[in-house]
């Protein structure tokens, strides 16, 4: 605890001042180092939220990079990125997952492990059972990235509002053909 307690006091000014929109966020420097880090270590994580949408090309800069695993993958990305987590790998209760855990790898590099069953049931979802039974695969400077399905996701970000975000996702499917 006090490591990451030293963490989050060398990161957390940096972090605070991204999540403001006062620095921009280095989510594709975030993702290399985390790439970096999680290869070849046989974790089974995907790519959610709007980190997903731009691994696909949609205009749009992540506020921090959200992934979804398993509750072994969950404790694995712990140990993992030990160096940079700003808030421990927990078991949490009544939420819509077992497991959380924050890193801070240029960006807040954000996860949820065994993502309950119900989660779908709640709502539409890009991290759900679903969303992971759907998954597709991106290339990424030359990485394999699963992703939620893009017709989820425009579903998640109509149901949040976010106009915005929906327009981008339609420029890019409009581009796809």
């Amino acid at each position: 605890m006090d490591r990451i307690g030293a963490q989050f006091e060398r990161w957390g000014v940096e972090m605070a001042r991204q999540a403001a929109g006062q620095l921009t966020v280095p989510w594709e420097a975030a993702l290399a180092a985390f790439l970096a880090a999680v290869e070849g270590q046989g974790v089974d994580w995907w790519l959610v939220g709007s980190g997903a949408l731009a691994v696909r090309g949609v205009v749009i800069t992540p506020h921090d990079l959200d992934l979804a695993t398993d509750a072994r993958g969950a404790v694995r990305l712990g140990e993992l990125l030990h160096d940079h987590l700003v808030e421990p790998v927990l078991p949490s209760s009544d939420w819509i997952a077992d497991w959380f855990g924050r890193a801070f790898l240029h960006a807040r590099v954000e996860w949820v492990g065994d993502v309950h069953d119900d989660v779908d049931a709640m709502g539409v979802s890009d991290f759900g059972p679903t969303a992971r039974a759907r998954s597709e695969i991106v290339h990424w400077r030359g990485h394999q990235i699963r992703v939620p399905p893009v017709d989820l996701q425009l579903a998640v970000t109509r149901a949040r509002g976010l106009r915005g975000r929906e327009a981008q996702i339609e420029a890019w499917l409009a581009r796809q053909g």
